[in-house]
């Protein structure tokens, strides 16, 4: 299962399409779904996050919380919507495509990919650019 909480302003446009796209990319892993939860912050809520539980005193997009084991896949992930739309201007990208950058970024960590190692994140980057174009939406 796939939840989505919101603690902005912020709604996510058609939760089911993105569920379904989540649910092929971990299939596309060799992984299962058992739950996530995608929680929607500010740039504030994040940061305290990050500082309290990382120690990390930066801002991020993402923090993800990994309860998985072996391939089912369980965890929370939470994401700055001030930090996405910021990335996306910086990125020259649109903010939907950015969004789900990030959603597919907490997926690939939750099925093991780092990006801590200049290779590490090469690849990470591969597989977002692979998993972004099994998203489709219905005109």
């Amino acid at each position: 299962m796939i939840e989505y909480a919101f603690q902005t302003d912020f709604q996510l446009t058609h939760p089911d399409l993105h569920s379904g796209w989540l649910k092929d990319v971990a299939l596309s892993e060799g992984c299962e779904i058992d739950g996530l939860q995608y929680v929607f912050v500010s740039d504030d809520e994040l940061y305290e996050m990050n500082v309290k539980y990382l120690n990390h005193n930066t801002l991020t997009d993402i923090i993800t919380f990994d309860y998985s084991e072996n391939r089912t896949l369980n965890g929370d992930l939470f994401i700055s919507i001030d930090r996405v739309r910021d990335n996306a201007v910086t990125f020259n990208a649109s903010f939907d495509l950015e969004l789900r950058r990030v959603m597919v970024h907490g997926l690939l960590h939750l099925a093991g990919y780092g990006d801590k190692s200049p290779e590490d994140e090469q690849l990470m980057r591969r597989k977002e650019d692979e998993k972004l174009k099994m998203f489709h939406v219905e005109q």
